[in-house]
């Protein structure tokens, strides 16, 4: 049994329009923070399942989906976490939990240490953990850049497969859709940052449970990785998806509502 999709909607926040997607209603509120190219939409999939017992909000990131775009706009890590912050607050969520996959899990951290107390818990999705003088993230940023080049004059499932050759069609027509909203400035951006902003300072400063989930065959966070966010902060619950890569619940639906386990609702 799926939860029910409720509505999408606009808020002004942070001096900018949000655009998200609410599932279920009831329950625990979450907060849901995609990557760095995948708008609310493509995880539609996810939430109904999440909204079978929590109240769920899909974030729009600014620069991707119907949330404000635009060369005006700044697309670091701070902004967009920023506007996590900012979105809790327009909607007066008590204590949200923060599930964020990939980008949107370094978003989930840093809003957690600009405003500890406005939310309750973190799952951290496979974050990129590639930093100054560490190992580069995995993906190149090609792959991003001709991906929207080629959405933006119009490209189907089948062209996509070329880019995600696992995913369903559903799936991947999805993402021919909706990729073109995401502005080649805020992704190119954001990917940079993986590199120049280093995450590993913020884990000893999180002050609510964590729960980092792995991607064993995601080649992003290794067993180095999590020692060193362990050493960091020992608080840190680590959960594994032995047959998923990057795109976990793309690749193992169930293997990632099973590492969640009840986190959410403890």
């Amino acid at each position: 049994m799926s939860g029910q999709f409720l509505y999408g909607a606009n808020i002004f926040a942070n001096g900018i329009r949000q655009h998200y997607l609410r599932y279920g209603g009831k329950g625990t509120p979450v907060v849901l923070v995609p990557g760095i190219t995948s708008p609310a939409i493509t995880w539609g999939f996810v939430a109904e399942r999440l909204a079978t017992n929590q109240d769920v909000y899909v974030l729009d990131v600014r620069g991707r989906g119907l949330s404000s775009t635009g060369p005006d706009l700044d697309y670091g890590l701070d902004s967009m976490a920023s506007d996590v912050v900012h979105f809790a607050e327009a909607l007066k969520l008590d204590a949200p939990v923060l599930l964020g996959h990939s980008m949107g899990a370094r978003i989930a951290i840093r809003a957690s240490n600009m405003k500890p107390a406005a939310f309750s818990r973190l799952v951290l999705v496979d974050p990129p953990v590639s930093g100054p003088g560490r190992r580069p993230y995995p993906s190149k940023l090609p792959w991003y850049v001709d991906s929207i080049r080629l959405s933006l004059k119009g490209i189907d499932a089948e062209g996509m497969k070329a880019f995600c050759p696992t995913w369903t069609d559903e799936q991947l027509k999805l993402r021919a859709e909706w990729l073109h909203t995401c502005y080649e400035p805020a992704i190119v951006t954001a990917f940079e940052d993986f590199h120049k902003d280093d995450i590993f300072p913020d884990l000893p400063k999180l002050s609510v449970p964590a729960m980092l989930m792995v991607a064993t065959r995601g080649g992003v966070i290794e067993q180095a990785d999590i020692d060193e966010a362990l050493a960091l902060n020992s608080a840190i619950e680590i959960a594994r998806v032995e047959n998923a890569g990057h795109m976990i619940p793309w690749d193992d639906f169930d293997g990632f509502f099973a590492a969640l386990g009840d986190f959410l609702s403890r």
